[in-house]
């Protein structure tokens, strides 16, 4: 049975919020972000401001020098989260089966809900209506069969949209679709596509499940599946997590590899507090490093790893200098997880697998 799921999308979150308690900000361009003089970065920002191209991650200065106008506020994450509880209040009383992204996103099943005459649809307007009437933000939503497609339409008519795309439209909907609208397609991974002459969900369409495994790994099964608008990821009303980690703005560059490394105590002492307040059910495969350049090129660097140690931390920082060697106003380091409850999945192409492994072997070379 086809489900019924709805992405729910606040718009500009935090600056709709300051717009709201502040009516003398209505209308004008509004950021949410750090101090424009000390190498603050803008967090979010309202309609009327990314007229000016202002965006988030974007330098707090560079977004006055865009838009001198702009009104930048310190973010209030208390009053941010108090609001977040009240839109998660008005989703249960449509339904139970919420997963939260952040504080201005979820995902909801109204699969079987008996609002609406089951529509899916008219829930999702009822939610908006009722977001907008109480609490004086919009949202925007996106109602589709699955996870990745609704929330690709809850994207499509922003701000304080809906889109609904019917079972019966997927297949029209995503041959259009440009693949950098998939979730894990960036600009490497676009770019990839793009040499292969992939443009759409309909030209990914053309490549083979073993075309894509050798293009893009793991990744290329979901490729697969996505272009064609599957995904059978359920509701998941209590979210695990893949990765954990702690990064540090500064407010001078950190200028040289002696700086960069004289900070490792202070990041792997916060990383490992993280760690230290999961349950049990995870286990660390892996390590890695990121720095933000005073140009804001951002690189980072992995390796495998079981443990928080600050020997491989230091080498994967060595690197990073050894690659780059240039000021950083941004350090973090991080694990990544693996979660001992996630079950296991079986290969559904075993056999394709394995002719395409001999394939590749050649002749002689064994089993």
């Amino acid at each position: 049975m086809s489900r019924k799921i709805i992405h729910v999308d606040c718009d500009c979150f935090y600056a709709a919020v300051e717009v709201r308690d502040d009516p003398r900000l209505r209308g004008r361009p509004v950021a949410v972000g750090g101090d424009p003089n000390r190498r603050g970065v803008i967090a979010t920002c309202n309609y009327p401001a990314r007229d000016f191209g202002v965006r988030s991650a974007m330098a707090s200065s560079q977004a006055l020098r865009l838009c001198p106008e702009l009104v930048i506020l310190r973010p209030d994450f208390d009053k941010y989260r108090r609001v977040s509880g009240q839109i998660q209040d008005i989703f249960r009383t449509f339904t139970n089966i919420i997963e939260p992204l952040s504080l201005d996103e979820a995902f909801l099943d109204v699969s079987e809900s008996p609002l609406h005459a089951n529509s899916a649809t008219r829930i999702a307007e009822a939610i908006r209506q009722k977001v907008r009437t109480t609490l004086g933000i919009t949202v925007s939503a996106g109602v589709a069969p699955n996870k990745f497609l609704a929330k690709v339409a809850s994207d499509w008519n922003k701000p304080d949209g809906l889109f609904v795309i019917p079972p019966d439209r997927v297949e029209a909907f995503v041959a259009t679709l440009p693949v950098k609208r998939i979730s894990g397609v960036g600009r490497v991974t676009e770019d990839k596509l793009a040499a292969l002459g992939v443009q759409t969900c309909g030209d990914l369409q053309g490549l083979s499940r073993l075309d894509l495994a050798h293009h893009f790994g793991s990744f290329g099964e979901r490729l697969y599946h996505l272009a064609r608008g599957e995904d059978d990821r359920p509701v998941q009303t209590s979210r695990r997590r893949k990765s954990v980690s702690v990064e540090k703005t500064y407010h001078e560059d950190k200028r040289n590899l002696t700086d960069w490394l004289r900070e490792l105590d202070d990041l792997l002492e916060r990383l490992e507090q993280r760690i230290a307040r999961l349950d049990a059910h995870y286990i660390i495969q892996g390590l890695t490093v990121k720095v933000r350049y005073n140009d804001f090129r951002i690189v980072s660097a992995d390796q495998g790893g079981e443990r928080v140690e600050r020997a491989p931390f230091e080498r994967l920082l060595t690197q990073l200098w050894e690659r780059h060697p240039a000021p950083a106003r941004l350090l973090g380091v991080g694990v990544r997880l693996k979660d001992l409850k996630e079950p296991r999945q079986a290969d559904l192409f075993p056999e394709e697998r394995a002719r395409a492994l001999r394939d590749r072997r050649g002749p002689g070379t064994g089993a």
